[in-house]
């Protein structure tokens, strides 16, 4: 069974100071120092140095550029909901000339609108 080592504050201070400064990398830091495990230095980069820094994304907005940004979103937000209001009102029409089909039986999607009464034709405009 392997012997458990202990490290004290300063030295892991010490060790990470040197990571960050770029004197050491971790696995240098390793083998310099005989530090065993390999997620051992990661902790101690995590607890005691700038590691909340690393990996990190930090966005720096202007006021107005998260106020278009909430405006884009919410005119998003309109135009799926008028695209679904659309969509549903063209499945109801479609739905109403198929029941008109059954009921004159004729196909009313082949002929063109302007042979049948009270429908416009392609030519107004519609």
């Amino acid at each position: 069974m392997g012997v458990n080592k202990r490290y004290s504050s300063a030295f892991k201070q010490k060790v990470v100071t040197e990571i960050e400064n770029g004197k050491f990398s971790v696995g240098e830091a390793n083998r310099v120092y005989g530090i065993g495990g390999s997620a051992t230095v990661y902790n101690w980069l995590r607890r005691y140095g700038k590691g909340h820094l690393i990996n990190k994304t930090v966005v720096v907005k202007m006021k107005n550029e998260s106020d278009r940004i909430k405006q884009l979103e919410k005119e998003k937000r309109e135009l799926e909901a008028a695209l679904a209001k659309t969509q549903v009102r063209v499945v109801v029409l479609e739905s109403v000339i198929d029941a008109a089909e059954q009921e004159l039986k004729i196909d009313i999607k082949k002929k063109s609108g302007s042979e049948l009464p009270g429908l416009p034709g392609k030519g107004c405009g519609r």
